[in-house]
């Protein structure tokens, strides 16, 4: 029962708001991701209970191909090679069914999780969603020993957005979509600025309805913004599941940067979750610290940015294992590889001839 599935992911050790049912219901919204399963292990000597679990979803490919995902999953007791075969297994025979050339899992476990190397026929996947490393804030900490860990910069410039009369608030279901449309407007203005790829709108509409905090009872979402006279130049979209908050998008205005409203936007979801009694807020996403990536400063991380925001506000570093793949189909693979690379390379020699006509 979908009951019974969400309720072993809320208690299990691993869980997260990823591994439920109404996470791959609301991936399928998204176009090219049409389908999902959520496969339960079940302890057949016992009555039955699930004893390991996997949330996967169909990501489609050009020619009826497709690959499978499971986001922080599978969530399966990984020093147990028996369970975890047994999860992996089931995997392969829907990727079989629905001629999948590969799957990728991110594991939900630490980098130095030496069961990793206990499942078989994987390898370092060439790409991942979940971030590698996180920050977590401990929010059972009073208010001054959040804001005594945070760095000095981070603590001024929640001084200066209050000082410049910035307000935070959390959108109620009454204007939620006036609300979307001022964090989406903010989303493209961030997009743009910072050079990376989002989601359409409807993307994020869907995310605050699916998880509305009235009709979920798993885990839920919520939108704030924060406004310099009135207009809004700052916002995030917060999950909440089990004891923990994660900021799961950001967006800011162009202009009043000044005024530093990310950080007080940051601090109002904090006291606000710990009010509530989160135990733990995820900033989740940080540049990982690779030796490679120390030694090359030249090439920056994409995240370097917003990990120098980030680290203001404090908090453990916590590094993920890197995600994971098994190949099925090597040679589509491959050919998916190359031709992914490929389009890399004719979308850098396009940005490198947009930035010397812009130099002219």
């Amino acid at each position: 029962m979908p009951q019974n599935f969400d309720k072993f992911v809320q208690n299990h050790p691993l869980g997260t708001i990823h591994q439920l049912r109404e996470w791959g219901e609301f991936q399928t919204k998204t176009p090219g991701r049409d389908k999902f399963w959520a496969i339960e292990a079940l302890d057949l000597k016992g009555d039955r209970p699930i004893i390991a679990s996997a949330l996967i979803i169909r990501q489609s490919l050009p020619f009826g191909k497709c690959w499978l995902y499971s986001p922080r999953g599978p969530l399966v007791d990984y020093s147990n090679k028996e369970q975890t075969a047994a999860i992996f297994a089931k995997i392969s025979q829907i990727a079989k069914e629905e001629k999948a050339v590969f799957f990728r899992f991110d594991p939900p476990l630490l980098q130095d999780d030496t069961n990793l190397k206990k499942i078989p026929k994987t390898r370092t996947a060439h790409a991942h969603y979940q971030p590698e490393s996180t920050l977590l804030i401990d929010l059972t900490k009073s208010e001054d020993q959040i804001l005594a860990q945070m760095k000095p910069k981070g603590r001024y410039n929640i001084k200066v957005a209050q000082k410049h009369g910035v307000t935070v608030e959390e959108c109620t279901a009454e204007n939620l979509q006036k609300n979307i449309q001022e964090f989406y407007n903010l989303f493209t203005q961030t997009t743009g600025r910072d050079h990376f790829s989002g989601h359409p709108k409807k993307f994020y509409q869907d995310m605050l309805e699916i998880f509305d905090p009235q009709k979920n009872a798993a885990a839920s979402a919520k939108l704030y913004l924060a406004r310099y006279n009135s207009k809004p130049i700052a916002g995030a979209i917060v999950t909440y599941f089990n004891k923990t908050a994660t900021y799961y998008f950001g967006a800011s205005s162009s202009e009043d940067r000044n005024v530093m409203a990310p950080y007080l936007l940051h601090w109002k979801i904090m006291q606000d979750a710990k009010a509530a009694g989160y135990e733990t807020y995820d900033l989740f996403g940080i540049a990982p610290t690779h030796e490679a990536e120390r030694s090359a400063p030249s090439k920056p991380h994409p995240w370097a940015g917003v990990t120098e925001f980030k680290l203001k506000f404090g908090g453990q570093r916590i590094n993920y294992a890197p995600a994971r793949e098994i190949i099925y189909k090597p040679f589509w693979y491959w050919l998916i590889r190359a031709a992914k690379c490929l389009r890399g390379r004719q979308k850098n020699n396009r940005q490198i001839i947009e930035i010397n006509y812009e130099a002219k």
